[in-house]
Protein backbone atom coordinates (compact mmCIF):
# COMPACT_ATOMS: atom_id res chain seq x y z
CA UNK A 1 0.00 0.00 0.00
CA UNK A 2 2.87 2.59 0.86
CA UNK A 3 4.65 1.31 -2.51
CA UNK A 4 1.35 2.44 -4.17
CA UNK A 5 1.00 5.60 -2.30
CA UNK A 6 4.67 6.82 -3.09
CA UNK A 7 4.37 5.42 -6.79
CA UNK A 8 1.20 7.87 -6.94
CA UNK A 9 2.81 10.75 -4.96
CA UNK A 10 5.76 10.22 -7.23
CA UNK A 11 3.71 9.88 -10.39
CA UNK A 12 1.90 13.11 -9.65
CA UNK A 13 4.86 15.15 -8.34
CA UNK A 14 6.50 14.16 -12.38
CA UNK A 15 3.06 15.16 -13.66
CA UNK A 16 2.74 18.71 -11.68
CA UNK A 17 6.58 19.43 -13.03
CA UNK A 18 5.92 18.28 -16.35
CA UNK A 19 2.73 20.88 -16.09
CA UNK A 20 4.76 23.72 -15.02
CA UNK A 21 7.40 22.94 -17.92
CA UNK A 22 4.39 23.30 -20.37
CA UNK A 23 3.14 25.92 -18.78
CA UNK A 24 6.23 27.89 -18.35
CA UNK A 25 6.50 27.01 -22.21
CA UNK A 26 3.29 28.41 -22.99
CA UNK A 27 3.97 31.62 -21.17
CA UNK A 28 7.16 32.38 -22.61
CA UNK A 29 5.21 31.70 -26.11
CA UNK A 30 2.80 34.41 -25.82
CA UNK A 31 4.86 36.56 -24.16
CA UNK A 32 7.20 36.20 -27.29
CA UNK A 33 4.12 36.21 -29.83
CA UNK A 34 3.09 39.57 -27.88
CA UNK A 35 6.29 41.04 -27.90
CA UNK A 36 6.87 40.00 -31.49
CA UNK A 37 3.04 41.70 -32.20
CA UNK A 38 4.77 44.55 -30.70
CA UNK A 39 7.61 45.42 -32.58
CA UNK A 40 5.86 44.18 -35.76
CA UNK A 41 3.85 47.44 -35.25
CA UNK A 42 6.55 49.65 -34.12
CA UNK A 43 8.41 48.77 -37.23
CA UNK A 44 5.95 49.81 -39.70
CA UNK A 45 3.99 46.80 -39.92
CA UNK A 46 0.59 48.38 -40.36
CA UNK A 47 2.40 50.76 -42.33
CA UNK A 48 3.61 48.38 -44.96
CA UNK A 49 0.29 46.80 -45.15
CA UNK A 50 -1.46 50.19 -45.89
CA UNK A 51 1.35 50.74 -48.58
CA UNK A 52 0.75 47.42 -50.08
CA UNK A 53 -3.08 47.75 -50.56
CA UNK A 54 -2.70 51.25 -51.80
CA UNK A 55 0.00 50.13 -54.87
CA UNK A 56 -2.79 48.04 -57.33
CA UNK A 57 0.28 46.26 -58.76
CA UNK A 58 2.47 44.98 -56.43
CA UNK A 59 5.37 43.05 -56.01
CA UNK A 60 5.56 43.32 -52.25
CA UNK A 61 3.73 39.96 -51.42
CA UNK A 62 6.55 38.13 -53.69
CA UNK A 63 9.21 38.88 -51.06
CA UNK A 64 10.37 36.87 -48.64
CA UNK A 65 9.15 37.40 -44.84
CA UNK A 66 12.09 36.21 -42.58
CA UNK A 67 11.63 35.26 -38.89
CA UNK A 68 13.91 37.03 -36.74
CA UNK A 69 15.04 33.76 -35.22
CA UNK A 70 16.82 32.72 -38.90
CA UNK A 71 18.25 35.86 -39.29
CA UNK A 72 19.91 35.68 -35.78
CA UNK A 73 21.29 32.75 -36.67
CA UNK A 74 22.28 33.66 -40.01
CA UNK A 75 24.44 36.77 -38.56
CA UNK A 76 25.65 35.02 -35.92
CA UNK A 77 23.71 36.59 -33.39
CA UNK A 78 24.34 39.99 -35.63
CA UNK A 79 28.18 39.64 -34.61
CA UNK A 80 30.66 42.24 -34.85
CA UNK A 81 32.94 40.17 -37.01
CA UNK A 82 29.84 40.31 -39.27
CA UNK A 83 29.41 43.74 -39.89
CA UNK A 84 30.12 44.55 -43.57
CA UNK A 85 29.63 48.28 -42.86
CA UNK A 86 27.63 51.11 -41.42
CA UNK A 87 26.00 54.33 -42.09
CA UNK A 88 23.50 56.75 -41.31
CA UNK A 89 20.23 54.69 -41.66
CA UNK A 90 21.85 51.58 -39.87
CA UNK A 91 24.25 48.54 -39.83
CA UNK A 92 24.88 45.42 -42.43
CA UNK A 93 25.73 42.47 -41.59
CA UNK A 94 26.93 39.44 -43.88
CA UNK A 95 24.98 35.99 -42.90
CA UNK A 96 24.05 33.00 -44.36
CA UNK A 97 20.70 30.93 -44.19
CA UNK A 98 20.51 27.04 -44.07
CA UNK A 99 20.72 26.43 -47.18
CA UNK A 100 23.80 28.07 -47.91
CA UNK A 101 22.60 31.17 -49.56
CA UNK A 102 24.85 34.53 -48.94
CA UNK A 103 23.10 37.74 -47.69
CA UNK A 104 23.41 40.89 -46.57
CA UNK A 105 20.91 42.15 -43.36
CA UNK A 106 20.51 46.04 -42.86
CA UNK A 107 19.41 46.71 -39.30
CA UNK A 108 18.28 49.70 -38.17
CA UNK A 109 20.81 52.13 -35.81
CA UNK A 110 17.82 53.90 -34.50
CA UNK A 111 14.10 53.27 -33.74
CA UNK A 112 11.86 56.28 -34.48
CA UNK A 113 9.19 56.94 -36.51
CA UNK A 114 11.47 58.84 -39.66
CA UNK A 115 14.26 55.39 -39.63
CA UNK A 116 11.16 52.77 -39.77
CA UNK A 117 9.40 54.93 -42.66
CA UNK A 118 12.56 54.97 -44.35
CA UNK A 119 13.01 50.77 -44.47
CA UNK A 120 8.89 50.83 -44.97
CA UNK A 121 9.88 52.61 -47.87
CA UNK A 122 12.87 50.21 -49.31
CA UNK A 123 10.79 47.34 -48.93
CA UNK A 124 7.62 49.34 -51.27
CA UNK A 125 10.81 50.47 -53.86
CA UNK A 126 12.45 47.68 -54.11
CA UNK A 127 9.85 45.23 -54.24
CA UNK A 128 8.94 47.51 -57.96
CA UNK A 129 12.56 46.79 -59.19
CA UNK A 130 13.77 44.11 -61.41
CA UNK A 131 17.55 45.07 -63.26
CA UNK A 132 20.38 43.30 -63.10
CA UNK A 133 22.44 46.84 -61.76
CA UNK A 134 20.15 47.16 -58.81
CA UNK A 135 20.51 45.15 -55.72
CA UNK A 136 17.65 43.20 -55.60
CA UNK A 137 15.80 42.87 -52.21
CA UNK A 138 15.28 39.29 -51.02
CA UNK A 139 12.86 39.88 -48.16
CA UNK A 140 12.43 41.44 -44.87
CA UNK A 141 11.72 40.82 -40.98
CA UNK A 142 9.16 43.50 -38.91
CA UNK A 143 8.98 41.10 -35.68
CA UNK A 144 12.69 42.09 -34.35
CA UNK A 145 13.39 44.72 -32.03
CA UNK A 146 14.56 47.28 -35.16
CA UNK A 147 13.29 46.37 -38.64
CA UNK A 148 15.73 44.24 -40.89
CA UNK A 149 16.15 44.00 -44.96
CA UNK A 150 17.58 41.09 -46.24
CA UNK A 151 19.45 41.78 -49.99
CA UNK A 152 21.44 39.27 -52.20
CA UNK A 153 25.42 39.66 -51.45
CA UNK A 154 27.37 41.67 -53.16
CA UNK A 155 31.24 40.82 -52.87
CA UNK A 156 33.16 43.19 -54.42
CA UNK A 157 32.69 46.39 -51.59
CA UNK A 158 31.43 49.56 -53.15
CA UNK A 159 32.91 51.85 -55.95
CA UNK A 160 34.12 54.53 -53.23
CA UNK A 161 36.38 51.62 -51.83
CA UNK A 162 38.01 51.03 -54.69
CA UNK A 163 38.43 54.99 -55.63
CA UNK A 164 39.63 56.38 -52.49
CA UNK A 165 40.61 53.75 -50.14
CA UNK A 166 44.81 54.46 -49.68
CA UNK A 167 44.89 50.61 -48.99
CA UNK A 168 43.01 49.23 -51.84
CA UNK A 169 45.69 47.79 -54.38
CA UNK A 170 43.29 46.43 -57.34
CA UNK A 171 43.25 49.19 -59.78
CA UNK A 172 40.47 50.49 -61.63
CA UNK A 173 40.92 49.98 -65.09
CA UNK A 174 39.60 53.04 -67.31
CA UNK A 175 37.35 50.70 -69.84
CA UNK A 176 36.18 49.72 -66.39
CA UNK A 177 35.02 53.12 -65.26
CA UNK A 178 33.63 53.37 -68.64
CA UNK A 179 31.19 50.13 -68.01
CA UNK A 180 30.37 51.38 -64.15
CA UNK A 181 29.25 54.76 -65.05
CA UNK A 182 27.24 53.44 -68.23
CA UNK A 183 25.50 50.28 -65.81
CA UNK A 184 24.71 53.17 -63.44
CA UNK A 185 23.11 55.35 -65.67
CA UNK A 186 21.06 52.47 -67.17
CA UNK A 187 20.05 51.58 -63.92
CA UNK A 188 19.00 55.23 -63.02
CA UNK A 189 17.45 55.75 -66.41
CA UNK A 190 15.14 52.55 -66.23
CA UNK A 191 14.14 53.89 -63.03
CA UNK A 192 13.49 57.32 -64.35
CA UNK A 193 11.91 56.05 -67.46
CA UNK A 194 10.86 52.21 -67.44
CA UNK A 195 9.92 51.48 -63.97
CA UNK A 196 6.25 50.95 -63.20
CA UNK A 197 6.02 54.05 -61.36
CA UNK A 198 9.55 56.66 -61.85
CA UNK A 199 11.21 56.41 -59.29
CA UNK A 200 13.85 58.95 -57.84
CA UNK A 201 16.90 57.54 -55.84
CA UNK A 202 17.82 60.87 -54.16
CA UNK A 203 21.02 59.41 -52.71
CA UNK A 204 23.52 58.75 -55.84
CA UNK A 205 27.11 58.47 -54.58
CA UNK A 206 29.98 56.06 -55.15
CA UNK A 207 29.51 54.70 -51.72
CA UNK A 208 25.44 53.38 -52.87
CA UNK A 209 27.27 51.68 -55.71
CA UNK A 210 28.14 48.04 -55.45
CA UNK A 211 30.30 45.46 -57.03
CA UNK A 212 29.60 42.05 -57.66
CA UNK A 213 31.97 39.45 -58.26
CA UNK A 214 32.38 40.60 -61.95
CA UNK A 215 32.56 43.84 -60.97
CA UNK A 216 29.36 44.73 -62.49
CA UNK A 217 28.13 47.89 -60.99
CA UNK A 218 24.55 47.85 -58.73
CA UNK A 219 23.03 50.35 -57.19
CA UNK A 220 21.95 49.94 -53.67
CA UNK A 221 20.56 52.25 -50.35
CA UNK A 222 17.27 53.32 -51.72
CA UNK A 223 16.27 54.31 -47.89
CA UNK A 224 15.67 57.74 -48.94
CA UNK A 225 14.12 56.99 -52.93
CA UNK A 226 10.46 58.07 -53.53
CA UNK A 227 8.13 56.65 -56.11
CA UNK A 228 6.77 59.70 -58.51
CA UNK A 229 3.34 59.94 -60.10
CA UNK A 230 3.66 59.61 -63.32
CA UNK A 231 1.29 63.19 -63.85
CA UNK A 232 3.77 64.69 -61.45
CA UNK A 233 7.67 66.28 -62.68
CA UNK A 234 9.04 66.86 -59.23
CA UNK A 235 8.94 66.41 -55.50
CA UNK A 236 9.13 68.81 -52.98
CA UNK A 237 10.38 67.31 -49.27
CA UNK A 238 12.69 67.73 -46.55
CA UNK A 239 16.01 68.61 -48.40
CA UNK A 240 18.55 65.63 -47.48
CA UNK A 241 21.19 63.73 -48.71
CA UNK A 242 25.09 63.85 -48.67
CA UNK A 243 27.17 66.88 -48.94
CA UNK A 244 29.52 66.76 -52.34
CA UNK A 245 26.67 64.70 -54.34
CA UNK A 246 23.67 66.96 -53.39
CA UNK A 247 21.78 68.75 -56.18
CA UNK A 248 22.28 72.71 -55.13
CA UNK A 249 19.19 73.83 -57.25
CA UNK A 250 17.34 71.14 -54.68
CA UNK A 251 19.05 72.62 -51.56
CA UNK A 252 17.41 75.87 -52.49
CA UNK A 253 14.45 75.23 -53.78
CA UNK A 254 13.38 71.76 -51.55
CA UNK A 255 12.04 70.82 -55.08
CA UNK A 256 13.75 66.99 -56.28
CA UNK A 257 13.38 66.26 -59.62
CA UNK A 258 14.88 63.44 -62.29
CA UNK A 259 17.76 65.84 -63.00
CA UNK A 260 18.53 66.17 -59.23
CA UNK A 261 19.46 62.42 -59.49
CA UNK A 262 21.75 63.26 -62.44
CA UNK A 263 23.42 66.22 -60.95
CA UNK A 264 24.76 63.18 -58.41
CA UNK A 265 25.84 60.74 -60.72
CA UNK A 266 27.78 63.19 -62.37
CA UNK A 267 30.03 63.82 -59.22
CA UNK A 268 30.44 60.35 -59.36
CA UNK A 269 31.22 60.71 -63.45
CA UNK A 270 33.48 63.26 -61.86
CA UNK A 271 35.46 60.74 -59.09
CA UNK A 272 35.99 58.37 -62.22
CA UNK A 273 37.93 60.47 -63.76
CA UNK A 274 39.57 61.72 -61.08
CA UNK A 275 39.89 59.46 -57.94
CA UNK A 276 39.32 62.52 -56.12
CA UNK A 277 36.46 62.46 -53.34
CA UNK A 278 33.84 65.11 -53.89
CA UNK A 279 34.81 66.79 -50.93
CA UNK A 280 38.64 67.04 -49.33
CA UNK A 281 40.52 68.50 -46.92
CA UNK A 282 43.10 67.52 -48.64
CA UNK A 283 43.03 70.09 -51.47
CA UNK A 284 43.79 73.80 -51.26
CA UNK A 285 40.28 75.88 -49.58
CA UNK A 286 38.99 77.09 -52.61
CA UNK A 287 39.40 73.36 -54.23
CA UNK A 288 37.91 71.54 -51.55
CA UNK A 289 34.35 71.14 -53.26
CA UNK A 290 35.57 68.86 -56.62
CA UNK A 291 32.64 70.32 -58.57
CA UNK A 292 33.93 73.40 -58.81
CA UNK A 293 37.18 72.40 -59.18
CA UNK A 294 37.14 69.92 -61.96
CA UNK A 295 34.33 72.59 -64.12
CA UNK A 296 36.61 75.40 -63.24
CA UNK A 297 39.81 73.00 -64.22
CA UNK A 298 37.70 72.46 -67.95
CA UNK A 299 37.08 76.44 -68.16
CA UNK A 300 41.09 77.41 -67.61
CA UNK A 301 42.08 74.56 -70.18
CA UNK A 302 43.58 72.33 -67.05
CA UNK A 303 41.29 69.42 -67.78
CA UNK A 304 44.35 66.68 -68.04
CA UNK A 305 45.78 68.48 -64.56
CA UNK A 306 43.47 66.95 -62.75
CA UNK A 307 42.78 63.61 -64.01
CA UNK A 308 43.57 60.41 -62.31
CA UNK A 309 47.26 58.84 -63.60
CA UNK A 310 44.95 55.54 -65.09
CA UNK A 311 42.49 57.85 -66.90
CA UNK A 312 45.14 59.83 -68.67
CA UNK A 313 47.49 56.46 -69.02
CA UNK A 314 44.75 54.24 -71.00
CA UNK A 315 41.87 56.52 -71.71
CA UNK A 316 42.01 58.22 -75.38
CA UNK A 317 41.68 61.73 -75.64
CA UNK A 318 38.44 61.58 -77.57
CA UNK A 319 37.09 59.46 -74.84
CA UNK A 320 37.96 61.59 -71.60
CA UNK A 321 36.83 64.80 -72.92
CA UNK A 322 33.36 63.18 -74.10
CA UNK A 323 33.26 61.87 -70.78
CA UNK A 324 34.63 65.20 -69.22
CA UNK A 325 32.11 67.22 -71.37
CA UNK A 326 28.92 64.76 -70.24
CA UNK A 327 29.94 65.30 -66.33
CA UNK A 328 30.11 68.82 -67.04
CA UNK A 329 26.53 68.94 -68.94
CA UNK A 330 25.14 66.93 -65.57
CA UNK A 331 26.74 69.26 -63.05
CA UNK A 332 24.90 72.54 -64.38
CA UNK A 333 23.07 74.50 -61.88
CA UNK A 334 19.66 74.72 -63.66
CA UNK A 335 18.28 71.69 -63.85
CA UNK A 336 16.47 71.77 -67.26
CA UNK A 337 19.66 71.92 -68.79
CA UNK A 338 20.90 68.87 -67.64
CA UNK A 339 20.60 65.84 -69.42
CA UNK A 340 18.09 62.95 -68.93
CA UNK A 341 19.62 59.87 -67.74
CA UNK A 342 18.25 58.35 -70.54
CA UNK A 343 20.65 60.72 -72.46
CA UNK A 344 23.45 59.97 -70.38
CA UNK A 345 23.20 56.31 -70.98
CA UNK A 346 23.41 56.52 -74.58
CA UNK A 347 26.24 58.91 -74.65
CA UNK A 348 27.68 56.54 -72.11
CA UNK A 349 27.03 53.86 -74.75
CA UNK A 350 28.57 55.57 -77.63
CA UNK A 351 31.92 56.62 -75.89
CA UNK A 352 32.05 52.56 -74.98
CA UNK A 353 31.08 51.94 -78.87
CA UNK A 354 34.68 53.94 -79.45
CA UNK A 355 36.97 51.79 -77.88
CA UNK A 356 34.43 48.64 -78.57
CA UNK A 357 32.50 48.20 -81.59
CA UNK A 358 30.63 45.81 -79.75
CA UNK A 359 28.32 48.59 -77.66
CA UNK A 360 26.72 49.80 -80.14
CA UNK A 361 24.68 52.84 -79.78
CA UNK A 362 20.75 52.66 -80.07
CA UNK A 363 20.10 55.76 -81.29
CA UNK A 364 22.85 57.54 -84.02
CA UNK A 365 20.45 60.89 -84.54
CA UNK A 366 19.75 61.25 -80.93
CA UNK A 367 23.10 60.63 -79.90
CA UNK A 368 24.05 63.29 -82.16
CA UNK A 369 22.09 65.98 -80.84
CA UNK A 370 23.62 65.14 -77.57
CA UNK A 371 27.02 65.25 -78.61
CA UNK A 372 26.19 68.97 -80.28
CA UNK A 373 25.15 69.92 -76.78
CA UNK A 374 27.50 68.49 -74.89
CA UNK A 375 29.80 71.53 -75.45
CA UNK A 376 27.45 74.12 -73.43
CA UNK A 377 28.83 76.10 -70.44
CA UNK A 378 27.59 75.09 -67.13
CA UNK A 379 27.41 77.08 -64.03
CA UNK A 380 30.17 76.49 -61.15
CA UNK A 381 28.23 75.73 -57.84
CA UNK A 382 28.08 78.25 -55.39
CA UNK A 383 30.47 77.14 -52.07
CA UNK A 384 27.79 78.35 -49.66
CA UNK A 385 24.10 77.86 -50.08
CA UNK A 386 21.11 79.70 -48.19
CA UNK A 387 18.21 77.07 -47.39
CA UNK A 388 14.84 77.85 -45.18
CA UNK A 389 13.64 74.51 -45.84
CA UNK A 390 14.89 71.97 -43.21
CA UNK A 391 17.71 69.85 -44.34
CA UNK A 392 18.85 66.50 -43.46
CA UNK A 393 22.26 66.18 -44.47
CA UNK A 394 24.58 63.25 -44.55
CA UNK A 395 28.91 63.23 -44.56
CA UNK A 396 30.42 60.90 -46.52
CA UNK A 397 33.12 59.69 -43.76
CA UNK A 398 29.57 59.36 -41.44
CA UNK A 399 27.68 57.38 -44.65
CA UNK A 400 29.84 54.07 -45.56
CA UNK A 401 26.98 51.70 -45.63
CA UNK A 402 27.81 48.54 -47.09
CA UNK A 403 25.72 45.50 -48.65
CA UNK A 404 28.94 44.24 -49.98
CA UNK A 405 32.28 42.32 -47.89
CA UNK A 406 35.55 44.14 -46.98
Amino acid sequence: MRILVGAGAGAGAIMLLLLCWWLDKYIKRRREAKLKQKFFERNGGFLLQQRLTSNEDNHVEKGKLFASTMLDTATDHFNENRILGQGGQGTVYKGMLIDGTVIAVKKSKVIDAGQVEQFVNEIVILSEINHRNVVKLLGFCLESEVPLLVYEFVPNGTLYRYLHDPDEEFPISWEMRLRIANEVAVALSYLHFDAAVPIYHRDIKSSNILLDEKYRAKVADFGASKLIPIDQTHLTTMVRGTIGYLDPEYYQTSQFTDKSDVYSFGVVLVELLTREQPISQRRAEEDRNLVSYFIISMEENRLFDVLDKEVLDHGENEEIIAVSNLAKRCLRLHGRYRPTMKEVAMELERVRSLRNPMVAPQNEEEINRIRIGSIYASSVIPMSMQLDAEVELTSMEEDQSLLSSR
